[in-house]
Protein backbone atom coordinates (compact mmCIF):
# COMPACT_ATOMS: atom_id res chain seq x y z
CA UNK A 1 0.00 0.00 0.00
CA UNK A 2 2.87 2.38 1.06
CA UNK A 3 3.57 5.55 -1.35
CA UNK A 4 6.99 6.61 -1.81
CA UNK A 5 8.05 9.34 -3.53
CA UNK A 6 11.06 11.19 -4.49
CA UNK A 7 13.17 14.05 -6.84
CA UNK A 8 16.68 14.58 -7.50
CA UNK A 9 18.22 17.72 -9.40
CA UNK A 10 20.96 16.54 -10.96
CA UNK A 11 22.23 20.17 -11.25
CA UNK A 12 22.62 20.60 -7.73
CA UNK A 13 20.05 23.29 -7.94
CA UNK A 14 17.63 23.60 -4.37
CA UNK A 15 14.29 23.51 -4.09
CA UNK A 16 11.73 23.91 -0.75
CA UNK A 17 9.92 20.90 0.53
CA UNK A 18 6.18 22.53 -0.82
CA UNK A 19 6.94 20.63 -3.92
CA UNK A 20 7.32 16.85 -2.20
CA UNK A 21 4.73 17.43 -0.39
CA UNK A 22 2.29 18.26 -2.78
CA UNK A 23 3.02 15.26 -4.67
CA UNK A 24 3.18 12.75 -1.29
CA UNK A 25 -0.23 14.21 -0.51
CA UNK A 26 -1.49 13.28 -3.93
CA UNK A 27 -1.41 9.07 -2.68
CA UNK A 28 -2.84 9.15 0.59
CA UNK A 29 -4.91 6.67 -0.55
CA UNK A 30 -1.92 4.68 0.15
CA UNK A 31 -1.41 5.71 3.65
CA UNK A 32 -3.46 5.78 6.87
CA UNK A 33 -2.57 8.59 8.70
CA UNK A 34 0.24 6.66 11.13
CA UNK A 35 3.18 7.05 9.31
CA UNK A 36 4.76 9.36 7.15
CA UNK A 37 7.97 11.55 6.61
CA UNK A 38 10.75 13.22 4.37
CA UNK A 39 14.25 13.18 3.55
CA UNK A 40 16.13 16.71 2.44
CA UNK A 41 20.21 17.14 1.24
CA UNK A 42 21.70 19.87 1.28
CA UNK A 43 19.77 21.82 4.19
CA UNK A 44 22.27 22.37 6.68
CA UNK A 45 24.81 24.38 4.68
CA UNK A 46 26.06 26.42 7.21
CA UNK A 47 27.00 22.97 9.51
CA UNK A 48 27.92 20.86 6.14
CA UNK A 49 31.15 19.33 8.23
CA UNK A 50 29.40 18.30 10.80
CA UNK A 51 27.32 15.28 11.48
CA UNK A 52 23.47 16.52 11.88
CA UNK A 53 21.58 14.33 14.32
CA UNK A 54 18.05 14.17 14.72
CA UNK A 55 16.89 12.20 17.54
CA UNK A 56 13.66 11.69 19.50
CA UNK A 57 13.43 12.48 22.83
CA UNK A 58 11.02 11.52 25.37
CA UNK A 59 11.60 14.41 27.43
CA UNK A 60 14.20 16.93 27.76
CA UNK A 61 15.52 16.34 31.37
CA UNK A 62 16.81 12.93 31.15
CA UNK A 63 16.64 11.45 27.78
CA UNK A 64 18.56 14.42 26.69
CA UNK A 65 20.90 14.59 29.41
CA UNK A 66 21.59 10.19 28.48
CA UNK A 67 22.13 11.05 24.98
CA UNK A 68 24.56 14.07 25.32
CA UNK A 69 26.59 11.87 27.51
CA UNK A 70 26.73 9.32 25.28
CA UNK A 71 27.31 11.63 21.50
CA UNK A 72 30.63 13.37 24.28
CA UNK A 73 32.09 10.02 24.32
CA UNK A 74 33.05 10.17 20.59
CA UNK A 75 33.52 13.58 19.98
CA UNK A 76 32.00 17.16 20.69
CA UNK A 77 28.70 18.82 20.60
CA UNK A 78 28.81 22.04 17.97
CA UNK A 79 25.44 23.26 18.16
CA UNK A 80 21.96 21.62 19.10
CA UNK A 81 18.54 23.21 19.42
CA UNK A 82 14.98 21.62 19.20
CA UNK A 83 13.76 21.23 15.92
CA UNK A 84 11.17 24.05 14.98
CA UNK A 85 8.07 23.06 14.87
CA UNK A 86 4.06 24.04 14.46
CA UNK A 87 1.58 23.26 16.66
CA UNK A 88 -1.20 21.38 14.93
CA UNK A 89 -3.98 20.64 16.61
CA UNK A 90 -5.09 17.88 14.75
CA UNK A 91 -1.61 16.50 15.09
CA UNK A 92 -0.50 13.93 18.15
CA UNK A 93 2.54 14.85 19.44
CA UNK A 94 4.44 11.70 20.94
CA UNK A 95 8.21 12.61 20.77
CA UNK A 96 10.60 16.10 21.25
CA UNK A 97 12.14 16.42 17.94
CA UNK A 98 16.22 17.38 19.00
CA UNK A 99 18.90 17.93 16.70
CA UNK A 100 22.66 18.21 17.38
CA UNK A 101 25.71 19.01 14.62
CA UNK A 102 28.24 16.90 15.75
CA UNK A 103 32.18 16.58 15.27
CA UNK A 104 33.63 13.62 16.40
CA UNK A 105 37.34 13.50 18.18
CA UNK A 106 39.64 11.45 16.40
CA UNK A 107 41.70 11.33 19.58
CA UNK A 108 38.61 9.41 21.01
CA UNK A 109 39.10 7.32 18.01
CA UNK A 110 42.63 6.11 18.46
CA UNK A 111 43.15 2.08 19.39
CA UNK A 112 40.09 1.34 17.93
CA UNK A 113 40.24 -0.34 14.25
CA UNK A 114 37.39 1.71 12.43
CA UNK A 115 37.30 5.28 11.14
CA UNK A 116 34.93 8.40 11.71
CA UNK A 117 31.87 6.79 9.91
CA UNK A 118 32.01 3.36 11.68
CA UNK A 119 31.73 5.61 14.80
CA UNK A 120 28.74 7.35 14.35
CA UNK A 121 27.22 4.00 13.24
CA UNK A 122 28.09 2.40 16.91
CA UNK A 123 26.74 5.41 18.49
CA UNK A 124 23.52 5.39 16.96
CA UNK A 125 23.47 1.81 17.83
CA UNK A 126 24.54 2.19 21.39
CA UNK A 127 21.73 5.20 21.41
CA UNK A 128 19.29 3.33 19.99
CA UNK A 129 19.14 -0.04 21.84
CA UNK A 130 20.14 1.15 24.96
CA UNK A 131 19.14 4.86 25.79
CA UNK A 132 15.91 4.81 27.18
CA UNK A 133 13.53 7.40 26.45
CA UNK A 134 15.65 8.27 22.91
CA UNK A 135 15.86 7.17 19.16
CA UNK A 136 18.56 8.60 16.75
CA UNK A 137 16.28 8.79 13.03
CA UNK A 138 19.23 10.19 11.19
CA UNK A 139 22.81 11.05 11.29
CA UNK A 140 24.38 12.12 7.87
CA UNK A 141 26.27 15.90 7.12
CA UNK A 142 24.08 18.02 5.30
CA UNK A 143 20.69 16.12 5.49
CA UNK A 144 17.92 15.24 7.77
CA UNK A 145 15.03 13.16 8.11
CA UNK A 146 11.87 14.40 9.41
CA UNK A 147 9.09 11.99 10.12
CA UNK A 148 6.11 11.11 12.67
CA UNK A 149 2.65 9.46 12.50
CA UNK A 150 0.31 11.43 10.68
CA UNK A 151 -0.75 12.06 7.04
CA UNK A 152 1.98 13.87 4.87
CA UNK A 153 0.42 16.90 5.03
CA UNK A 154 0.43 17.17 8.96
CA UNK A 155 3.77 15.66 8.93
CA UNK A 156 5.08 18.48 6.43
CA UNK A 157 3.26 21.44 8.13
CA UNK A 158 4.68 20.27 11.43
CA UNK A 159 8.54 20.40 10.83
CA UNK A 160 7.82 23.36 8.68
CA UNK A 161 9.27 21.47 5.73
CA UNK A 162 8.59 24.39 3.12
CA UNK A 163 11.46 26.56 5.07
CA UNK A 164 13.89 23.85 4.32
CA UNK A 165 15.78 23.95 0.72
CA UNK A 166 17.23 20.86 -0.57
CA UNK A 167 18.91 19.62 -3.97
CA UNK A 168 17.49 15.87 -3.19
CA UNK A 169 13.84 15.14 -1.31
CA UNK A 170 12.48 11.54 -0.43
CA UNK A 171 8.81 11.01 0.68
CA UNK A 172 6.86 8.67 2.24
CA UNK A 173 3.51 7.95 2.75
CA UNK A 174 2.43 4.54 5.39
CA UNK A 175 0.13 2.36 5.76
CA UNK A 176 1.56 -0.29 8.57
CA UNK A 177 0.74 -3.48 8.42
CA UNK A 178 3.35 -5.87 10.30
CA UNK A 179 4.77 -3.36 12.71
CA UNK A 180 2.74 -0.43 14.94
CA UNK A 181 2.35 3.05 13.95
CA UNK A 182 4.24 5.45 15.78
CA UNK A 183 7.00 8.14 14.85
CA UNK A 184 10.17 5.51 15.05
CA UNK A 185 8.49 2.89 12.61
CA UNK A 186 7.68 5.71 9.99
CA UNK A 187 10.14 6.44 7.29
CA UNK A 188 12.36 7.02 6.37
CA UNK A 189 14.62 5.25 7.72
CA UNK A 190 18.61 6.47 8.09
CA UNK A 191 22.27 5.86 8.77
CA UNK A 192 24.93 8.10 8.38
CA UNK A 193 23.88 10.05 5.04
CA UNK A 194 21.26 7.22 3.53
CA UNK A 195 18.27 7.34 3.82
CA UNK A 196 15.11 4.80 2.81
CA UNK A 197 11.70 4.62 1.65
CA UNK A 198 9.76 1.44 1.24
CA UNK A 199 6.69 0.09 -0.07
CA UNK A 200 5.97 -3.57 -0.05
CA UNK A 201 7.21 -6.58 2.28
CA UNK A 202 10.58 -7.70 3.26
CA UNK A 203 9.91 -11.98 4.02
CA UNK A 204 13.08 -12.59 3.91
CA UNK A 205 13.69 -10.46 7.00
CA UNK A 206 14.49 -12.73 9.85
CA UNK A 207 18.22 -14.19 7.60
CA UNK A 208 18.58 -10.00 6.59
CA UNK A 209 18.45 -9.55 10.31
CA UNK A 210 20.75 -12.07 11.11
CA UNK A 211 23.02 -11.16 8.49
CA UNK A 212 23.31 -7.42 9.20
CA UNK A 213 24.10 -8.29 13.32
CA UNK A 214 26.82 -10.54 12.41
CA UNK A 215 28.54 -7.10 11.06
CA UNK A 216 27.10 -5.45 14.39
CA UNK A 217 24.36 -3.77 13.35
CA UNK A 218 21.71 -3.03 16.13
CA UNK A 219 18.43 -4.08 14.60
CA UNK A 220 16.13 -2.32 17.45
CA UNK A 221 13.43 -0.76 15.55
CA UNK A 222 11.96 -4.44 14.65
CA UNK A 223 11.07 -3.33 10.88
CA UNK A 224 12.18 -4.61 7.35
CA UNK A 225 12.91 -1.06 6.16
CA UNK A 226 15.64 -1.11 8.75
CA UNK A 227 17.70 -4.13 7.89
CA UNK A 228 17.43 -2.02 3.84
CA UNK A 229 19.22 0.69 5.41
CA UNK A 230 21.76 -1.38 7.10
CA UNK A 231 22.34 -3.69 3.87
CA UNK A 232 22.99 -0.64 1.34
CA UNK A 233 25.41 0.75 4.39
CA UNK A 234 27.57 -2.85 4.43
CA UNK A 235 27.46 -3.62 0.71
CA UNK A 236 28.26 -0.19 -0.54
CA UNK A 237 30.16 1.95 2.15
CA UNK A 238 32.05 -0.96 4.25
CA UNK A 239 32.03 -3.73 1.50
CA UNK A 240 32.74 -1.23 -1.43
CA UNK A 241 30.11 -2.22 -3.79
CA UNK A 242 28.71 0.13 -6.45
CA UNK A 243 24.94 0.94 -6.08
CA UNK A 244 24.05 -1.23 -8.69
CA UNK A 245 26.14 -4.02 -7.60
CA UNK A 246 24.11 -3.71 -4.51
CA UNK A 247 21.35 -3.64 -6.09
CA UNK A 248 21.78 -6.35 -7.73
CA UNK A 249 22.80 -8.42 -4.81
CA UNK A 250 19.59 -7.57 -2.83
CA UNK A 251 17.38 -8.24 -5.87
CA UNK A 252 19.16 -11.52 -7.93
CA UNK A 253 18.43 -12.46 -11.02
CA UNK A 254 17.06 -15.76 -10.97
CA UNK A 255 19.32 -18.68 -11.87
CA UNK A 256 17.58 -19.44 -14.91
CA UNK A 257 17.88 -15.81 -16.28
CA UNK A 258 21.39 -15.98 -15.34
CA UNK A 259 22.63 -19.00 -17.02
CA UNK A 260 21.33 -17.34 -20.36
CA UNK A 261 24.13 -14.17 -19.97
CA UNK A 262 26.64 -13.79 -21.72
CA UNK A 263 29.85 -14.92 -19.80
CA UNK A 264 31.55 -11.89 -18.50
CA UNK A 265 27.63 -10.94 -16.77
CA UNK A 266 27.14 -14.37 -15.94
CA UNK A 267 30.08 -14.30 -13.74
CA UNK A 268 28.89 -11.11 -12.04
CA UNK A 269 25.92 -12.18 -11.49
CA UNK A 270 26.92 -15.36 -9.96
CA UNK A 271 29.87 -14.12 -7.87
CA UNK A 272 26.99 -11.64 -6.00
CA UNK A 273 24.39 -14.06 -5.75
CA UNK A 274 26.76 -16.45 -4.25
CA UNK A 275 28.64 -13.96 -1.40
CA UNK A 276 25.28 -12.38 -0.77
CA UNK A 277 22.75 -15.16 -0.62
CA UNK A 278 21.73 -13.85 3.28
CA UNK A 279 21.44 -10.21 1.77
CA UNK A 280 19.12 -11.19 -0.81
CA UNK A 281 15.82 -9.53 -0.18
CA UNK A 282 12.60 -11.93 -1.11
CA UNK A 283 8.44 -10.22 -0.85
CA UNK A 284 6.74 -7.88 -2.79
CA UNK A 285 8.95 -4.24 -2.51
CA UNK A 286 9.70 -1.24 -4.28
CA UNK A 287 13.03 0.60 -2.01
CA UNK A 288 13.79 4.10 -3.10
CA UNK A 289 17.60 4.42 -1.03
CA UNK A 290 19.56 8.01 -1.00
CA UNK A 291 22.82 9.25 0.22
CA UNK A 292 24.33 12.53 -0.90
CA UNK A 293 25.34 12.10 -4.07
CA UNK A 294 21.88 10.17 -5.99
CA UNK A 295 19.81 7.43 -5.10
CA UNK A 296 18.56 4.29 -6.29
CA UNK A 297 15.41 3.17 -7.36
CA UNK A 298 14.77 -1.22 -7.12
CA UNK A 299 12.03 -3.63 -7.16
CA UNK A 300 11.65 -7.34 -6.39
CA UNK A 301 12.20 -9.59 -9.10
CA UNK A 302 8.91 -9.91 -10.50
CA UNK A 303 8.03 -6.10 -9.36
CA UNK A 304 5.11 -6.89 -7.42
CA UNK A 305 4.90 -3.17 -6.25
CA UNK A 306 4.91 -0.52 -8.73
CA UNK A 307 8.03 1.86 -9.46
CA UNK A 308 7.60 5.16 -12.37
CA UNK A 309 10.42 7.84 -13.14
CA UNK A 310 9.92 10.74 -14.87
CA UNK A 311 12.38 13.26 -16.35
CA UNK A 312 12.12 16.70 -16.55
CA UNK A 313 15.47 18.46 -17.46
CA UNK A 314 18.02 17.87 -15.43
CA UNK A 315 15.17 16.73 -12.30
CA UNK A 316 14.18 12.89 -12.00
CA UNK A 317 11.28 12.30 -10.37
CA UNK A 318 10.39 8.72 -8.51
CA UNK A 319 7.31 7.19 -7.49
CA UNK A 320 4.88 4.62 -6.76
CA UNK A 321 2.68 6.41 -8.88
CA UNK A 322 2.89 8.47 -12.10
CA UNK A 323 0.06 10.98 -10.65
CA UNK A 324 2.25 12.27 -8.15
CA UNK A 325 4.92 13.01 -10.54
CA UNK A 326 2.79 15.06 -12.43
CA UNK A 327 1.39 16.99 -9.62
CA UNK A 328 4.92 18.08 -9.28
CA UNK A 329 5.79 18.51 -12.51
CA UNK A 330 2.79 18.31 -15.17
CA UNK A 331 5.12 18.53 -18.83
CA UNK A 332 7.46 15.82 -18.23
CA UNK A 333 10.27 15.21 -21.45
CA UNK A 334 9.22 11.43 -20.20
CA UNK A 335 8.47 8.65 -18.38
CA UNK A 336 10.01 5.53 -17.33
CA UNK A 337 8.62 2.39 -16.00
CA UNK A 338 12.11 0.42 -14.79
CA UNK A 339 12.20 -3.74 -15.28
CA UNK A 340 11.26 -6.09 -12.46
CA UNK A 341 14.81 -6.20 -10.55
CA UNK A 342 16.50 -3.52 -12.46
CA UNK A 343 18.57 -0.74 -10.40
CA UNK A 344 17.85 2.36 -11.39
CA UNK A 345 21.57 4.87 -10.05
CA UNK A 346 20.63 8.69 -10.85
CA UNK A 347 23.70 10.44 -9.22
CA UNK A 348 24.64 14.23 -9.14
CA UNK A 349 26.20 15.95 -12.29
CA UNK A 350 28.03 18.78 -10.02
CA UNK A 351 30.78 18.25 -6.68
CA UNK A 352 29.08 17.98 -3.45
Amino acid sequence: MCGIIGLLNKDGKKIDGSLIKRGLSIMNERGNGQGAGFAAYGIYPDFEDYYALHVFLDNMKEAKSQVEKEIERWGYIVYSEEIPTNDIRTFEREQIPYRYFFKPDTRKLLGHDFDERDAIVKMVMRINSSKAGSLVVSSGKNMGIFKAAGWPEEVADFYKIKNYDAYMWLGHNRYPTNTPGWWGGAHPFGLLDWSVVHNGEITSYGTNKRYVESFDYGCSLLTDTEVVTYLFDLLVRKHGLSPEHAGMALAPKFWKDIDKMPEMKREIHTALRLAYSSAELNGPFAILVARSGGFIALTDRIKLRPLILGHKDKTVFVSSEEAAIRAMEPDLDDIVYPMAGEPVVETLEVPL
